[in-house]
């Protein structure tokens, strides 16, 4: 088990204080982990462990109390034997029907600190998080960094060059449980497609009852294969009608909408960095793990340039950036990526392997007159920096604790 210090760094103001702490991201991300090193936390500064009440209400043997009134009954009996203020952590919180009133009575009755995670992006939308409005605190837990992913790889493989973590990191992805099983490819894809399935099933077809699973694996399908590339709801809607399946737009917004709900993908919206203003039409998405997509779809070497995009987007986030795509002129910068106040630009690509390319990939900034900084991130080996735009190896950007 990993520190995830990224994370607790931004958790730790809020332990023991009672704001609602909410952990929410794709399946099997490490949520749980994240429970267990907040225990870890509270445990070093004093806690007791008697103090935790610990439930996961995806374990078969707590499914009598996936109702509110049957948590509430059993918190409050179980918190009535207990001595000094109680903890309580909540996994996979949405199983229970109506949990908002219940964890808002919690807080009101009892004297305690609450944890909850949950792996829809809904959770805290809607008619009853109006209870929970202004009281609780929302992180975002994604699959492993490839920071973290050498540090559990070396683990496993301790003599592993960064490079050789690198390429089992573009086809493995980021999902923390592969080190269970020690990488192994074989092991690793299937871990991998049943997580997928489970994700369909459980976090999107369930939760939105959907009846045309066959036309939702299609537009699933469709954005995997083209993550990073951009596309309309319509362009989807022709795509399929190709194929000989008839949808409209709207249901293929919907069932986008039911996708990105489940942190499955990741939309990226368009700004017209001229005119200041967000573009409505043309969105890309990215898949929360590309580990994912080559075991369930494959073609990440094939379609490497996309898969190097899908990972810098996917840190851009960890770090807390809003990204939006740069329209500037007639062409589009990758990444624009913003955080309180302060800009970076990122364009990403696979090799710069000829003077065409490296025009094309610099030259995106020939409209940006600003200071911020500018960088083209790509897997050469040697530094190409122009013009005061910085060229990264991609392994070395990943890794930098700072970009300014």
């Amino acid at each position: 088990m990993i520190k995830r210090e990224a994370y607790m760094k931004r958790i730790r103001p809020f332990l023991n204080n009672d704001l609602i702490k909410v952990l929410t991201g794709i399946r099997r991300s490490g949520k749980s982990v994240m429970l267990d090193l907040i225990k870890d936390e509270l445990l070093v500064s004093g806690v007791d462990s008697s103090q935790f009440i610990s439930i996961n209400f995806e374990n078969m043997s707590n499914a009598h109390l996936c109702t509110s009134r049957e948590l509430h009954d059993e918190i409050i009996r179980r918190a009535s034997e207990m001595k000094g203020r109680v903890y309580l952590f909540f996994d996979e919180i949405q199983e229970v029907d109506a949990w908002e009133k219940c964890i808002n009575s919690f807080r009101v009755e009892l004297d305690c600190d609450i944890y909850i995670t949950g792996s829809n992006a809904k959770l805290l939308s809607g008619e009853l998080a109006t209870y929970l409005a202004g009281r609780y605190v929302e992180f975002v837990i994604y699959p492993f960094s490839f920071a973290e992913f050498i540090e559990l790889y070396h683990t496993v493989f301790p003599d592993a060059s960064l490079q050789q973590c690198f390429n089992r990191y573009l086809i493995a992805g980021g999902m923390p449980y592969l080190s269970n099983l020690r990488y192994d490819d074989t092991a690793s894809r299937q871990y991998l497609r049943d997580l997928f399935n489970s994700v369909e099933l459980k976090d999107i077809v369930k939760r939105n009852n959907i009846r045309d699973v066959d036309m939702l694996e299609r537009i699933i399908a469709y954005i995997t294969s083209n993550i990073g590339t951009t596309f309309s709801s319509t362009s989807i809607s022709k795509y399929l009608k190709s194929e000989g399946r008839s949808v409209s737009p709207e249901t293929v917004l919907n069932y986008i909408r039911a996708c990105t709900d489940a942190f499955l993908f990741y939309q990226v919206k368009r700004q017209d960095l001229q005119g200041r203003k967000i573009l409505t039409v043309n969105e890309k998405y990215y898949v929360a793990d590309h580990g994912i997509r080559e075991a369930v779809f494959g073609g990440n070497r094939k379609d490497i340039n996309l898969v190097l995009e899908n990972i810098v987007y996917m840190e851009l986030l960890r770090r807390g950036y809003t990204v939006t795509i740069g329209k500037a002129g007639s062409q589009e910068i990758d990444f624009v990526c913003e955080d309180r106040g302060n800009r970076l630009y990122i364009q990403v690509a696979y090799l710069l392997a000829s003077e065409d390319t490296v025009q094309r990939e610099f030259g995106v900034y020939n409209h940006i007159r600003d200071n911020f900084p500018k960088y083209v991130v790509t897997l050469d080996e040697f530094d190409m920096s122009r013009d005061g735009i910085r060229h990264r190896n991609i392994r070395d950007f990943l890794l930098e604790e700072k970009w300014d």
